[in-house]
């Protein structure tokens, strides 16, 4: 992988494990297999919506042109919501897309 992408993931990845407001919404990062390309997330359904009291589990991957081009980004735990494929658990987000910024973050 690319020596930029790779820093720039491990940058924000620390930045990401130190945010409070992360740690105040149960979401959850991790490598899988020691890989700066691969991560999981957890994100925990906020209170008083219908989510409330799930645990949500996504697959991230990160290519060798981030951050030029956005992660690609799904949910492996089934979810109903208009911006979420019910098929394949892909974030339908145009900013995951072709509106993506290089100066966007994970």
């Amino acid at each position: 992988m690319a020596n930029m992408a790779v820093s720039r993931i491990k940058r924000e990845f620390k930045e990401v494990m130190r945010s409070e407001e992360i740690v105040q919404c149960s979401i959850k990062i991790e490598l899988i297999n020691d890989s700066w390309t691969e991560l999981r997330g957890e994100i925990a359904g906020p209170p008083d919506t219908p989510y409330e009291g799930g645990k949500f589990v996504l697959e991230i991957k990160v290519p060798e042109t981030y951050p030029f081009n956005p992660p690609k980004v799904r949910f492996i735990t089934k979810i109903w919501h208009p911006n979420i494929s019910s098929v394949t658990g892909a974030i339908c987000l145009d900013i995951l897309k072709d509106n993506w910024l290089v100066w966007k973050s994970l």
